[in-house]
């Protein structure tokens, strides 16, 4: 059996339109993924906006603290005597001569001193740092159950 040019010129024809017609399927599949991967890229971008910009406001609120703290301190280091510190002492139970309960102020330790500085840094590091994973989970957590 001989096949004439235009039987072959048809079964090309027709191979061509059956390659088009895939060709646009495949096409329209590749461009719906396409816009939802973009869609998905733009969420991830606004979400890393966000998550910077909580970043940002609990750094200085942090850098902020530490600045209050500071002043705290050297404005009492300045000035001893307005640093007051409710404290208690017991008496001592000896027999002791009138008066000499007030023969000194009470003052803390110099390292008593260091560890109260420290323990409010690392407070106000702590708060912030809780403020920062509360503002996380409600941004973060719980938007994305909310999608």
């Amino acid at each position: 059996m001989k096949f004439d040019k235009s039987f072959w010129l048809f079964i090309m024809v027709v191979g061509l339109g059956w390659w088009v017609v895939t060709a646009n399927d495949s096409n329209k599949l590749l461009k719906k993924e396409n816009s939802e991967l973009i869609d998905s890229i733009q969420n991830y971008e606004q979400r890393i906006d966000s998550l910077h910009q909580l970043d940002t406001k609990h750094t200085q609120e942090l850098a902020n603290a530490k600045s209050e703290i500071d002043k705290l301190r050297i404005a009492t280091e300045r000035n001893p005597e307005r640093l007051y510190i409710k404290a208690s002492c017991k008496k001592a139970e000896s027999i002791t001569t009138p008066g000499m309960d007030d023969a000194a102020t009470a003052r803390p330790t110099d390292s008593a001193i260091r560890n109260y500085w420290l323990l409010r840094e690392r407070i106000a590091e702590s708060e912030q740092m809780i403020l920062g994973l509360q503002d996380y989970i409600k941004n973060e957590c719980i938007n994305i159950v909310n999608l």
